[in-house]
């Protein structure tokens, strides 16, 4: 949060809905992925054949959905804002914080998971 305007401009209140709101939204976006990668990629034999394909789908379309979510709702919208102090990638103008947890988490999620089962 401390990355975004809200941080400066929004009360207590204000900060606290949205990070409730954006996590609620997050685990969303991530369940959608993951269940749009298993039903188009996922088989019968899933997680022990093709775990690493359906992981890498559904991080890739969680990804592609911040991408796009980040620029509908900074650019177009501008229902958020970036502070001065949040790394920007220039070619595509998203943050390295929402890019970095949308590639570091779930791959930390999906290790894990697998980690786990193999451990059975």
């Amino acid at each position: 949060m401390p990355l975004y305007a809200l941080w400066e401009t929004g009360s207590m209140a204000d900060i606290v809905f949205a990070a409730l709101h954006c996590t609620g939204g997050d685990i969303l976006i991530a369940l959608s992925a993951l269940t749009i990668a298993l039903v188009f990629f996922g088989t019968n034999r899933w997680p022990e054949h093709g775990y690493n394909h359906v992981a890498s789908i559904s991080i890739a379309i969680g990804f592609v959905y911040m991408l796009f979510s980040e620029w509908l709702n900074i650019e177009i919208r501008e229902t958020w804002a970036y502070r001065e102090m949040m790394p920007v990638i220039p070619v595509i103008d998203a943050g390295l914080s929402p890019i970095a947890q949308w590639i570091v988490i779930p791959a930390a999620a999906f290790w894990w998971v697998r980690q786990s089962k193999e451990k059975q």
